[in-house]
């Protein structure tokens, strides 16, 4: 007689495959036993109470509120006009005439800002008081429109 093929850990891992299998069916059926599969829309349904948060039980038809179709504003809010001076005023802390560029100190924020050679109107020395406008740069907010106060 020959000797058969199969080997001790071939047996076991067929073994194994066979119990997985079982195991799947069996997970299966569970499911198709438990599932909530044709009960309806009511088991479906969630209401959501005057809170707003979720809940089983439908909401109180006596606190219900009446609202307008033309009371419901769909857009951004409009917000007050403020009145923006885009004049700021300064101090120049920084500024080399070879390269062309420097800083400027604002006299109301205390906070520095960039400017080049190509934002000035008149020349400016460090120590100058200045006025000036902000634009947004590459890297931040830069002074343009720059000249002496």
């Amino acid at each position: 007689m020959a000797k058969s093929q199969q080997t001790f850990s071939k047996i076991e891992k067929e073994k194994k495959k066979q119990k997985k299998r079982e195991e799947k069916l069996k997970k299966k059926e569970e499911r198709k036993a438990n599932s909530n599969k044709g009960n309806g829309l009511d088991s479906m349904i969630a209401y959501v109470d005057e809170n707003g948060f979720r809940t089983e039980t439908p909401p109180d038809p006596t606190k219900k509120k009446k609202i307008k179709a033309e009371n419901i504003e769909i857009s951004i809010p409009k917000s007050e006009k403020e009145e923006f001076d885009p004049v700021r005023k300064g101090k120049v802390a920084f500024y080399n005439d070879s390269k062309g560029y420097g800083f400027i100190n604002d006299e109301a924020t205390q906070e520095r800002y960039f400017v080049h050679v190509n934002g000035l109107i008149q020349e400016i020395a460090e120590n100058d008081k200045v006025t000036f406008e902000l634009e947004k740069g590459p890297k931040g907010l830069i002074a343009v429109r720059v000249k002496k106060a």
